[in-house]
């Protein structure tokens, strides 16, 4: 497995065309269940230059890197400091967790205040975010059969509820399993199993099991969000326009 330490990836931020405001480590990793040949998944933040901007060419807010690197897979995708804040502001928990990450290759004061930020984004409407995404991987699952889905699956209901319960943006599945009351006690057994082997198939309890102990998880999210005490809207608008006003001035005049 690739380390996923600052020395180990810091060349690579290096070589970025534009400033990176910071780069953290996200997928399978931050989940808590990487396998030996698991992706490494880097995200992060990017800071355009002015004429980038203010030119007539549509400025590139999304940049997507691939590389193989000792036998492992690795890519970063970082986007533009406004395109960012602005998925924040929506009820996205990609972003807030990969801003979140504890795995941090770089980071910058400007990261840190972002961090700080982060809470003010904040919103019963998360819930939504998570709720879809376990479907989605729900669905992956049962046409696959494979465990790597159904853990993404119990993931997102698991943070969901973590954070309608104001337990902030939790990603990793172990933490959750010992945090969250009511997640199924074979998690751990299936999170041994998928870091065994990636792409390994499911192996376990009753896929009726599953399903009901799937179907309860969405009734305690259900539970937990209409029981938040976080508002239904962002509240951190201005904070935010404003940092990425003085965070975009500040390079402008770095560069002047």
């Amino acid at each position: 497995m690739l380390d996923t330490s600052n020395a180990d990836l810091a060349p690579v931020v290096a070589e970025q065309p534009d400033p990176l405001l910071f780069a953290t480590v996200s997928g399978a990793h931050l989940y808590g269940f990487p396998s030996r040949d698991s992706d490494v998944d880097l995200r992060g933040v990017h800071l355009l230059a002015p004429e980038a901007l203010f030119g007539l060419g549509a400025p590139e807010e999304t940049r997507t890197r691939m590389w193989d690197r000792d036998g492992t897979e690795m890519d970063l995708v970082t986007h533009d400091l406004r395109k960012f804040v602005r998925l924040m502001l929506r009820p996205n928990g990609y972003v807030l967790e990969q801003l979140l990450s504890p795995l941090v290759v770089h980071t910058t004061p400007a990261h840190e205040e972002l961090v700080s930020l982060a809470p003010g984004v904040l919103t019963s409407h998360h819930a939504h975010h998570y709720r879809g995404f376990a479907n989605t991987q729900w669905r992956l699952f049962e046409k696959n059969g494979e465990l790597k889905p159904l853990l993404y699956a119990f993931r997102a209901l698991l943070t969901g509820i973590a954070l309608m319960r104001g337990g902030g943006v939790q990603a990793n599945l172990p933490v959750l399993v010992a945090e969250v009351a009511g997640a199924p006690g074979y998690l751990p057994e299936l999170i041994a199993a998928k870091v065994a082997a990636e792409h390994g198939p499911y192996a376990g309890a009753d896929r009726a099991i599953l399903l009901g102990d799937f179907t309860a998880l969405h009734g305690v999210l259900d539970e937990a969000q209409a029981g938040s005490a976080l508002p239904p809207e962002p509240v951190a608008y201005e904070a935010l326009d404003d940092f990425v006003v003085r965070t975009r001035t500040g390079f402008l005049g770095s560069a002047g």
